[in-house]
């Protein structure tokens, strides 16, 4: 399994924000679902070594997030939901950078590829500030997946886009599928009924659902996700 967590545990002051969870995510598309506070971005910042669990075990590639966090690192790519960018610096330039820290092997190749693969070609000669909020969000994903991972963490990655650029970046996130082990946490249900296999819902930092799409519909009278998420987390 490319990711393997289990009994995870965060505990802010007395707020319990993840409560001993456990799951495993193999290659597809994890989508990771729950309402505000549930603490979906918390368990993401633990498994990207962002921040330290207070108990439990998070693996990502076989390699221990709090013991082996370079190991980590060089096997996650990560979008978080407010996707930081260096608005000065050029497209091409700002994957230079990334491309350096990662230490990669004819970066000038990978680059190419890499806009290519994200729709990034017209725009790569422009100032990140300049640009639209979708071709921000392909400029994010570009820099998490430049030095190739074998997993992917996406936080609300099409959050704010009009509909051509929902379906250029859930394409997108589907071709990566194919691949790569993707955790994408969203609050759209048509989005993880386009992309995802399977399905974790958390509620109030416990686990309430964990099964493929097809097996939640079918334990739950073949309800609508929508109808099922809110049947789960409206307590």
């Amino acid at each position: 399994m490319s990711i393997s967590v289990e009994g995870l545990t965060k505990i802010y002051g007395t707020q319990k924000a993840v409560d001993n969870i456990s799951f495993m995510a193999k290659p597809g598309v994890l989508g990771f679902l729950g309402p505000n506070g549930a603490g979906k971005s918390t368990t993401m910042k633990i498994l990207t070594g962002f921040i330290p669990q207070t108990s439990g075990n998070a693996l990502v590639c076989g390699f221990d997030v709090i013991k082996q966090p370079l190991d980590v690192k060089k096997h996650i790519g990560y979008l978080p939901e407010n996707n930081p960018l260096y608005q000065e610096m050029y497209v091409k330039e700002s994957l230079g950078f990334i491309a350096g820290i990662h230490k990669l092997n004819a970066p000038e190749q990978r680059i190419a590829a890499i806009i290519e693969q994200t729709g990034l070609g017209p725009e790569q000669h422009k100032k990140i500030g300049q640009l639209s909020k979708g071709y921000k969000q392909r400029v994010g994903l570009a820099q998490a997946i430049l030095h190739n991972p074998e997993v992917l963490i996406l936080d609300e990655p099409t959050s704010g886009l009009d509909p051509n650029q929902l379906i250029g970046i859930r394409q997108l996130i589907l071709d990566l599928g194919k691949t790569k082990t993707i955790v994408l946490s969203t609050h759209i249900m048509q989005e993880v009924e386009a992309v995802c296999d399977h399905v974790i819902i958390i509620n109030k930092g416990k686990i309430a659902a964990n099964d493929t799409l097809h097996d939640l519909r079918h334990k739950n009278g073949d309800k609508t996700l929508e109808n099922i998420f809110i049947q789960l987390t409206n307590n």
